[in-house]
């Protein structure tokens, strides 16, 4: 399975990458937590998933480990779902 790591040395490499994402909101912080079998990285959000506020979350956790601004991270399948495809772009 591939790691966070991993996926951020992609993305240096590829520009671009898709991420497949579980979200646990309501985590006591908010961090990659593993990947799972299938290679969905599991990440916890301090957010509720209430009006978007877990969503946004893992957008500002996602920009800021990719180091690119929070407008070039994109859900892009999910967003009322535990399980998440989002597009990191440079």
């Amino acid at each position: 399975a591939v790691t966070l790591d991993e996926y951020k040395e992609k993305f240096l490499k590829d520009r671009q990458v898709i991420l497949k994402i579980k979200v646990f909101p309501q985590a006591g912080y908010s961090g990659y937590v593993k990947t799972l079998g299938d290679g969905t990285l599991k990440i916890a959000v301090k957010a509720a998933p209430e009006k978007g506020k877990a969503n946004r979350e893992l957008v500002r956790f996602l920009a800021a480990s990719f180091a690119v601004p929070v407008e070039q991270v994109a859900i892009v399948k999910g967003i009322n779902d535990r399980i998440k495809m989002v597009r990191i772009s440079a």
